[in-house]
């Protein structure tokens, strides 16, 4: 691998960790707030050559944090959703960011060579390649904004509303379910405001992430809509223990779900956190990181339908990543591992950045700013 990879994070809850305490200006060793050691802050990521993300708006059913609502109330649920989104309209308006991801690989006018890595066809689109070449160049992180957990959407009605300042995919529900839909900690299935939010999502191109959902939203949700979908940041089940109870841990994706995203063009992001690679967390390292990574590709018959979610500080410490990744610097260690399993120096940047670039190339008439 001559030149030096761009990353892609589609998983990363930057808000969150701000409303909670976290100063992003400092390195990780002086940041403060929750869930040290630490490994992200925008210094780490600008480092790490991470330069596109998904930055998600996080709030939790029934928590007791800034992210926390009482369960159903939909206008509190609004108020502690739109404190995260104004991180990211304050760090744009500042230039510390840019929350123009879905434009930006669609319409950059500087087309030059095509390189592979992306499946079937092993051709990116030269607007993708473009996004990356105008990323590297002005050294800012590139976001859109996904939604994990829709209740902060006060109505379907006003998901135009959030589309304009940046939201450019939605999780229906995390562990806990929401008004729209069931959680991964639950059995509940796809509400009927969640059948309606689906359809003004298809209406208005905003992309379904499904790595939270429960195995009943999840079907629903595949049956209420031909369109793709993306899993942000989830591994494969298969690879992983039933949970405590016995029963299937719906955290981690099915093959069959494994191969429906990539039957609709979808991408599917590896989590970092140690104990979703590995049924002995501290036994967790880059291997399993491939391990994972190759099963899905195996799945789908082609490569370019894996990337990155890393979901790095989401509720976790540096500590509770696999053995030799503690930031963003380390995930070249991935991309080493992957060469060393034969991948081509074009499949290698897929997994980095590509893949993803090209899912949001195609995935619609997305917004950004």
């Amino acid at each position: 691998m001559t030149d030096p990879l761009l990353w892609f994070d589609a998983h990363l809850d930057l808000a969150y960790l701000v409303v909670n305490g976290r100063d992003m200006s400092s390195p990780p060793e002086s940041c403060g707030g929750p869930h040290l050691p630490a490994s992200v802050t925008l210094p780490s990521l600008r480092e790490g050559r991470v330069r596109f993300a998904l930055g998600t708006i996080f709030t939790e059913a029934g928590g007791a944090g800034p992210e926390g609502y009482p369960v159903g109330d939909a206008e509190r649920a609004h108020k502690v959703g739109r404190a995260q989104l104004e991180v990211y309209l304050t760090w744009r308006d500042q230039g510390l960011i840019a929350t123009d991801l879905a434009r930006l690989v669609r319409t950059d006018p500087h087309v030059g060579e095509i390189r592979g890595g992306m499946g079937v066809s092993e051709v990116v689109h030269p607007d993708a390649l473009s996004a990356a070449r105008r990323a590297s160049r002005d050294d800012k992180l590139h976001i859109g904004v996904l939604i994990e957990g829709a209740d902060p959407i006060r109505t379907p009605d006003e998901l135009e509303w959030w589309m304009e300042r940046g939201a450019v995919a939605i999780g229906m529900a995390w562990w806990r379910s929401s008004r729209y839909a069931g959680g991964n900690g639950s059995d509940d299935p796809l509400t009927d405001l969640g059948r309606e939010l689906v359809r003004r999502m298809d209406a208005l191109g905003v992309v379904h992430d499904v790595s939270h959902l429960s195995d009943r939203s999840l079907e629903g949700l595949l049956s209420a809509t031909d369109r793709v979908v993306m899993a942000s940041h989830s591994n494969c089940r298969a690879l992983m223990p039933p949970g405590k109870d016995g029963k299937p841990n719906q955290r981690h994706l099915t093959d069959e779900t494994i191969r429906e995203i990539g039957r609709r063009g979808g991408v599917i992001g590896l989590n970092l956190l140690a104990s979703f690679l590995h049924e002995d967390a501290k036994a967790a390292g880059v291997e399993d990181c491939v391990r994972h990574i190759e099963r899905v590709c195996e799945i789908v018959g082609h490569r370019g339908a894996v990337g990155l979610g890393s979901d790095m500080d989401g509720g976790i410490r540096a500590d509770e990543l696999p053995r030799g990744i503690r930031r963003p610097t380390d995930l070249q260690k991935i991309a080493d591992a992957l060469s060393a399993r034969g991948w081509s120096d074009a499949e290698v940047r897929g997994f980095a950045a590509g893949n993803w670039l090209e899912f949001w190339r195609r995935a619609g008439n997305v917004r950004g700013r």
